[in-house]
């Protein structure tokens, strides 16, 4: 789950990390009443301010969506070309984000800017830090560019993040010797904070040195572990559904793990990596998978149907490839499922369904006898190229 920038940063103050005075506004009219109030923005204290477009997404200011205002008076007309724009980054799509939240921000004398992250390492099983001297820019152009300004350090567990990582780490960046217990306190704070929130990133581009030399973090951008949301009440409440699609979120209520794709044909997938080579291998047979869904080993006619019903409101999708392998759940019991649920949502597109397994030989036959209109595949490639053949075929 990701949130917003704005959110992060008041997640990072509560944890001692330091960032810029700033206020969230969904209108103009609500940025204009802070401007004019008694003590003004920022307590009339700044002269040069950011108004930032709040989306999920990086990208931001090469898509238009942060302004430098010199001037408080010029914010609201900032702040009114923001709400309702559409944003498109390389992290949206072409479809691109719609602005409803603008974060104005006070400015800061900028001496130097540096990358830092921290990012859960499933290799290493540890949480990892990166840093770079070349705050600002898209690390991944870092890293294709100069792999040598990158500083990557895994973090061992027993120990955590001690000061002498974080003096490491400040010795790496150049940061002044004065600044190391700083920046030492700074990088254990995030690292506490990673833990408590169950993160899977943290992200500070740019972390800025001031002109008067404190440590400030000018961006924030967070992603948390969805399967540890259930014990996160705090951050779930920062969930932001507008930001979301809205099949995922209906699949999340039904404990689905799916994704929208930009093809045509749908799959259904118990077992994500199993689900990951059905779509590889729809790719190979000439098609495009429109979607990653794991429906999970315990698949019942219910989750089956909530599945059907998730994939069709998809106007993309133009077929459907179910591909089962019966472990915990036999075969027959699967095709019982899905048998009962395409007749339930009234299934108007072509399906094939591929099942291997426990029982699945009795599970196809149920299949073929079903009266339905839909085919059956023994083997995966098999199932994917009868898929891609029908979808041409239905156009």
């Amino acid at each position: 789950m990701n949130i917003h920038e704005y959110q992060a940063k008041e997640l990072f103050k509560s944890y001692g990390v330091s960032v810029p005075s700033g206020v969230v506004v969904d209108s103009a009219d609500q940025a204009r009443s802070l401007i004019e109030s008694k003590s003004g923005i920022f307590g009339g204290q700044a002269t040069v301010f950011a108004v930032k477009a709040q989306i999920h997404a990086g990208g931001r200011g090469k898509a238009g969506g942060v302004k430098i205002a010199k001037n408080s008076a010029d914010i609201p007309g900032l702040v009114a070309g923001l709400l309702g724009k559409t944003l498109v980054t390389h992290q949206t799509g072409p479809e691109g984000r719609v602005v409803r939240k603008v974060w104005i921000e006070e400015g800061a004398v900028i001496s130097k800017e540096y990358y830092l992250s921290l990012v859960l390492d499933r290799s290493s099983r540890r949480i990892s830090i990166l840093a770079s001297t070349e705050g600002g820019m898209e690390i991944e152009e870092v890293s294709a560019a100069h792999p040598e300004k990158i500083l990557t350090l895994a973090v061992d567990p027993e120990i955590g993040c001690k000061g002498f990582v974080g003096r490491q780490v400040a010795s790496f960046l150049g940061l002044p010797v004065t600044l190391y217990n700083a920046f030492a306190s700074l990088l254990s704070n995030l690292y506490r904070f990673f833990i408590d929130t169950d993160c899977m990133m943290v992200e500070i581009n740019p972390l800025i040195l001031t002109g008067d030399g404190r440590l400030l973090a000018l961006d924030a951008k967070v992603s948390f572990d969805d399967n540890a949301l259930y014990r996160q009440d705090k951050v779930m409440a920062l969930r932001d559904l507008f930001e979301e699609n809205e099949l995922e979120i209906e699949a999340s209520k039904h404990r689905l793990n799916y994704v929208k794709l930009d093809g045509s044909i749908a799959c259904m997938v118990n077992g994500a990596g199993l689900a990951m080579a059905t779509m590889d291998v729809i790719a190979l047979a000439g098609g495009s998978p429109a979607n990653f869904l794991d429906v999970g080993g315990g698949a019942s006619k219910e989750t089956v149907e909530q599945a059907f019903r998730i994939l069709l409101g998809d106007p993309a999708v133009k077929g459907i490839f179910v591909n089962i392998f019966g472990g915990i759940v036999r075969c027959e019991r699967i095709a019982g499922g899905i048998i009962a649920a395409a007749k339930d949502v009234k299934l108007h597109v072509p399906l094939v369904v591929r099942l291997q397994g426990t029982n699945a030989k009795e599970g196809r036959e149920m299949l073929r006898d079903s009266g339905l209109n839909l085919q059956v595949a023994e083997e995966l490639f098999e199932g994917a190229e009868k898929i891609v053949l029908a979808v041409k075929g239905a156009k």
